[in-house]
């Protein structure tokens, strides 16, 4: 198949089409590189540094004429969407809206969209959260998520063509970014090899869904031939940032120095995401435990970090 992947140089994106690659498939990579890393991109894969929220995308379509296309390319920060809502709504909304009425224009059969787990249920009383669940966006970031949600199904329906939305919990892993408040795990190892403290925003005791990169990328290969729906990528179990900062000193054999500061604004206090429907239709199921995740993650950004001292000493 032919394949584009928007944000295709980002953190999840780009190791996306690491594998639709491997699996023989042709890729394109649509990415403005404005948090995407152009040391990201696959080789193997055609590339255009174009803004998704530009009309010129277009010719794009029109010359490559994609089988299907995988929608990663977003403004991630619930933090800067909360501070700049109207520039959250300009990618997040206008960028995806731009994207998905030209697939639809240029005859695309199927069209995944990455979306929030871990922003959209806002916050339930029922745990692990089910894809079921009322939506109650905290956030504009979660709003435009749920909007796109929204478009792409009236849009699958009215034009008839197969759609896949990924409600992805806290993913993490390598690549991610650690200049970004939605990675706190690349944040933390990030401050711990600068010899920073990290920052505990709040008391701690908030909790995520933590899966790890590789098994979000299992979900989309599966995305590729599965019947049209919504589902739930995580793990089931929560975990709080206390936790994190304490298998991080396990994992770097140091205790970690941290402070706390004030709550953010926006963020959701539980999240854990029941995954039941991505099994049975996805045949789907999270591989990776967390300790053996954050450990992957620490080595690859230790090698980074190792690289650049090199770098800098030469």
């Amino acid at each position: 198949m032919k394949i584009l992947v928007t944000g295709g140089c980002g953190f999840i994106g780009s190791h996306v089409v690491d594998a639709y690659v491997n699996r023989g498939h042709h890729v394109v990579v649509i990415d403005d590189l404005s948090t995407g890393d152009i040391r990201n991109l696959n080789p193997k894969a055609v590339f255009y540094e174009k803004n998704i929220c530009h009309q010129e995308i277009e010719e794009i379509f029109k010359k490559e004429k994609f089988d299907l296309v995988n929608h990663h390319a977003a403004q991630i920060n619930v933090r800067k969407s909360v501070d700049d809502p109207l520039y959250d709504a300009q990618v997040n909304i206008i960028g995806s809206l731009n994207v998905l009425n030209l697939s639809v224009q240029y005859g695309v059969k199927r069209f995944i969209f990455a979306s929030s787990g871990g922003a959209v249920y806002g916050e339930p009383r029922q745990f692990p959260i089910t894809e079921d669940i009322p939506l109650d966006p905290l956030s504009p970031y979660a709003v435009s998520k749920i909007a796109t949600e929204k478009y792409l199904v009236t849009f699958a329906r009215t034009h008839v063509f197969d759609y896949v939305i990924l409600r992805y919990s806290n993913v993490y892993g390598p690549r991610q970014i650690s200049k970004s408040e939605a990675g706190v795990v690349s944040i933390f190892i990030n401050q711990i090899l600068t010899k920073e403290k990290c920052i505990v925003f709040g008391a701690g005791n908030q909790t995520r869904d933590y899966v790890y990169v590789g098994d979000v990328v299992e979900a989309n290969l599966s995305a590729l031939d599965c019947v049209s729906g919504v589902f739930n990528i995580g793990t089931g179990v929560e975990t709080s940032v206390n936790d994190m900062i304490n298998m991080l000193s396990k994992i770097t054999k140091q205790e970690v120095a941290y402070e706390h500061g004030a709550p953010r604004v926006g963020e959701v206090y539980r999240n854990a995401l029941d995954c039941s429907k991505a099994k049975s239709t996805l045949t789907w199921s999270p591989t990776t435990p967390l300790l053996q995740g954050i450990s992957k993650t620490f080595e690859y950004f230790s090698r980074l970090d190792e690289g650049a001292q090199k770098v800098s000493r030469s």
